[in-house]
């Protein structure tokens, strides 16, 4: 039996999802995972999911993508549901993750959510690609973040994919698969928005056959995205009923409740976390004090019962609902609270009007650091999930024309690209 040409691999680490795909020959596929259906998809969710098991070595069983999901929903109140841990990447203030009696690292993480997707990838993540070439955003999610710190940890995770790693920005792996698409050079400006960051490549498309198809004139990113709009919808419609604004007595004297509770329980990286020995006891303090006790007592249910994964299902359904109509009704129920209220697209474009406002600062920068103006981009190529908002959508008509729009592949097409780079011989002119 002889063995399979070697191969390039694209890796999409992704905040909320990840996808890999395969090149050989200049043709990139997409590796199918294998779901808890049996049904192969893309895309995998950027998830993980732990219960305790005697008969797994330390104790704690995992699992990744869908299966954490399915895992999670079998026995919530016994399993830790971590997602979006990829927003953590560049805090140096993250040190650990304390799941039951153990801590996990970034890069740990990082690694066994990998070892769960290659379980389900049919080998194509067992270390025999020639080259790996792994998605890094334009600017890392966080308060200052610490992008030396990000690569060392990402180095971490990725070792023994492949026999060389390389890092190429997000947007310039969809310009590449977007390149495959068009037979005239153009200049297109790339906005791909995921979970954590938006981020926004201009590159220059030569016709088919040049001696290099796509070059790269300059890039900007900010670390909003669609977990920042979760966050909106959740302080508008949750947070007010979990205290926040209230008060606490501190002998004889009122106080705002702090709002670092609130910025914890809000972002989907940090939530889980939030179900250990130390938080809660400082809960139930705070709840004893508190103005309003029944308010701080649904929050430590909400988190006590690991209902993270749910209330971002029902914060996610809304969002979609405003993507493709004009209202929505968000419902949620567990740990004690129940919601349910109407939402208006127009209320959630209010919210969400200071994000976008630092978005389009974002869009300024990518052009100025290319060196040209909105008049010389021929397409703009809206990739990543949270491109369907129309809010966002918006936006670039307003600046460069609904008839220069082009979208597609949202969840797949960074993968797509990093594949095909990977096959290129002058690949180190794209790393990052």
């Amino acid at each position: 039996m002889t063995n399979p040409p070697p191969f390039a691999l694209g890796l999409d680490f992704g905040t909320t999802n990840t996808v890999a795909a395969v090149a050989r020959g200049g043709v990139a596929e997409l590796v199918a995972l294998t779901g808890p259906d049996g049904e192969p998809e893309p895309v995998f969710r950027s998830a993980l999911c732990f219960w305790q098991d005697d008969d797994t070595r330390g104790g704690i069983a995992a699992e990744g993508g869908p299966w954490a999901i399915a895992e999670y929903l079998a026995d919530p109140g016994s399993s830790r549901f971590l997602q979006s841990f990829k927003s953590v990447a560049a805090n140096a203030s993250f040190e650990h993750a304390s799941v039951f009696e153990r801590r996990y690292r970034f890069e740990e993480l990082g690694r066994l959510f990998l070892d769960k997707m290659a379980a389900r990838a049919g080998g194509l993540l067992d270390g025999g690609a020639a080259r790996v070439i792994v998605g890094r955003p334009v600017t890392y999610a966080g308060h200052r973040p610490d992008e030396a710190l990000a690569r060392e940890r990402y180095g971490a995770m990725m070792a023994g994919l492949g026999a060389e790693i390389h890092y190429v920005y997000e947007p310039i792996g969809a310009a590449f698969s977007y390149a495959a698409r068009i037979t005239e050079p153009a200049t297109i400006l790339v906005a791909d928005f995921g979970g954590g960051t938006s981020d926004f490549s201009v590159v220059h498309i030569a016709k088919p056959g040049a001696a290099r198809r796509c070059i790269p004139l300059g890039s900007a990113g900010v670390g909003i995205a669609g977990d920042r709009f979760d966050y909106r919808l959740m302080d508008q419609l949750v947070l007010p009923l979990l205290g926040k604004g209230g008060g606490y007595r501190s002998f004889d004297k009122v106080l705002e409740i702090p709002g670092g509770w609130y910025a914890d329980f809000g972002d989907w990286s940090r939530l889980a976390l939030m179900r250990n020995r130390r938080t809660l006891a400082e809960l139930e303090t705070l709840r004893r004090a508190a103005i309003d006790p029944a308010a701080i007592g649904r929050m430590i249910a909400v988190i006590e019962g690991e209902q993270g994964y749910a209330l971002y299902d029902a914060v996610s359904a809304a969002k979609r609902a405003l993507s493709t109509g004009e209202d929505a009704r968000f419902a949620f129920e567990g740990g004690g609270l129940s919601i349910e209220a109407g939402v208006t697209r127009a209320q959630f474009e209010a919210w969400i009007a200071p994000d976008v406002a630092r978005i389009e600062a974002a869009v300024d920068r990518a052009l100025e650091s290319a060196g040209i103006g909105a008049a010389a981009i021929d397409r703009v190529f809206l990739t990543g999930g949270t491109s369907l908002t129309p809010r966002l959508r918006r936006l670039f008509a307003e600046r460069f024309g609904e008839e220069r729009l082009a979208s597609g592949g949202e969840l797949t097409s960074v993968a797509h690209g990093l594949a095909l780079i990977g096959e290129q011989n002058d690949v180190a002119a794209w790393a990052a």
